[in-house]
């Protein structure tokens, strides 16, 4: 039997493409959907920070959606993330990754890094291209080729077609394709397309719309099922090197317990709160905290025994008069003395007001929607000690909203970057724009169960 050390011959594919808006999320989410339906153990991952095609996907794969993002948790961990995300809770039978951006977009000002092509390389997996065909020939059969060369150590193993046409369209982009020598493993029609519903900052999360992100999975593994060769897609796979790199390991990250007793950390779930990573929960438990969920939307109040909360993104603008009608839990977490973590959405819902609609008055601020999307890495340095830094402390996160408060920071702040102060550091309260990857920061979710003592 393989160990977390040993050499695993995972099968494994990169779906990528030229740039954004070619279907990778379709192809990546019917692709899971279909292998599973084959009776295969799928493990999904997303290159990159995304919340939301994660959740596309572990609804596809009946697993966590896992993210590999070389900036925020470091190019060393990657292979040991998938190898873990692999094996959790079982040992998949293949990986599929979906990219972000074009293959070869990385971190703003570092060439590749963090890019797609990086990963495949990190984690020596074949590519699978997505092209958008719409209005273009012979020439996709170039630019497939110009993706390929641009990094020999990149292999491009196959082309999918995404909006082809018609027949004739698709024969011409094969004998294209044929010249350059890369096989085409599916091709799917411009009326074959299936797409799931959209807002502000993307996709709507499938925690929103469980029924229909279900009929939509559905629709998108039958779609694969009838224009991918899956049994050419698991060849493929099937070329990918063994991974040699030991799985990561959430206990060995944070160092154990944190002590003898398990306090409650509880993190906020629900519709209004879905973006958190997986191995923030596996972190926390390994520290020694007992993990629950709390829905701000309907739970009265926080899980009995509760010590801690982490409040991630997500849309609370779009649940503003729902929070704000939940006023027994707003009143709790208005007066709770235990250590508060809060990315982005949780800063809002801790501030006095979103949009004019009353939030939990916890933090002295007000929020408000805006026109103006704010997005990209980060390279952070904590200003206050807090329960997840001290200061002085690097840390490597992302932004992604549309909103602002006022005011932008507190008196004691949490971050600095940009030479400008960030979030509000207030009591026990840690708060701010930032989403970080505790992966790549293991001591904030030990150094949290510590504040809970």
């Amino acid at each position: 039997m393989t160990t977390t050390t040993d050499p695993w011959p995972l099968p494994r594919v990169v779906v990528a493409a030229p740039a954004s808006g070619h279907g990778k999320t379709t192809i990546a989410t019917g692709l899971l959907a279909a292998l599973r339906r084959r009776g295969l153990m799928v493990s999904p991952h997303k290159v990159g920070p995304d919340y939301i095609d994660p959740g596309y996907h572990a609804l596809a794969a009946g697993r966590p959606g896992r993210n590999l993002d070389p900036f925020l948790v470091g190019a060393e961990r990657i292979a040991g993330l998938l190898r873990h995300g692999a094996s959790v809770p079982t040992p998949a039978d293949i990986a599929v990754v979906e990219g972000v951006m074009g293959l070869h977009d990385g971190a703003v000002g570092r060439r590749d890094y963090a890019s797609t092509a990086h990963v495949a390389r990190l984690i020596e997996a074949p590519v699978l291209l997505v092209l958008d065909t719409t209005a273009q020939g012979r020439s996709a059969a170039a630019l497939t080729l110009g993706m390929a060369a641009f990094d020999r150590a990149v292999r491009i193993g196959g082309v999918i077609l995404n909006r082809v046409g018609s027949p004739r369209h698709e024969t011409l982009l094969r004998d294209a394709l044929a010249e350059v020598g890369v096989p085409v493993l599916g091709a799917v029609t411009r009326a074959a397309e299936v797409a799931a519903p959209a807002r502000h900052l993307g996709l709507v999360p499938v925690a929103e719309r469980a029924p229909e992100s279900l009929a939509i999975v559905t629709a998108l593994a039958e779609l694969v099922e009838a224009t991918v060769d899956l049994d050419a897609v698991l060849d493929l796979a099937r070329t990918a090197a063994p991974l040699t790199a030991p799985a990561w390991d959430p206990v060995t990250a944070v160092g154990g317990p944190a002590g003898v007793e398990r306090p409650v950390v509880a993190l906020a779930g629900g519709p209004a709160f879905t973006f958190s990573y997986a191995e923030t929960a596996e972190l926390l438990t390994a520290a020694g905290a007992d993990v629950v969920t709390v829905d701000p939307l309907r739970d009265p109040a926080l899980p009995a025994g509760t010590r801690a909360l982490v409040i991630g993104g997500g849309f609370p603008e779009a649940y503003a008069q729902a929070l704000a009608g939940n006023a027994t839990l707003r009143a709790e977490l208005a007066d709770f003395d235990g250590p508060i973590v809060a990315e982005c959405a949780g800063l809002l819902y801790l501030g006095r007001s979103l949009d004019g609609v009353p939030m939990c008055g916890r933090l002295d601020l007000t929020a408000r929607m805006t026109g103006r999307l704010t997005l990209g890495y980060r390279e952070a340095v904590a200003v206050t000690d807090s329960p997840v830094a001290r200061a002085g402390e690097p840390v490597r996160g992302h932004e992604f909203h549309r909103t602002t408060t006022d005011p932008g920071h507190g008196d004691r702040p949490a971050w600095r970057w940009d030479d400008t102060p960030h979030g509000f550091v207030s009591g026990r309260v840690h708060a701010s724009y930032l989403h970080t990857h505790w992966a790549g920061q293991p001591d904030a979710a030990r150094r949290l169960v510590e504040a809970c003592r």
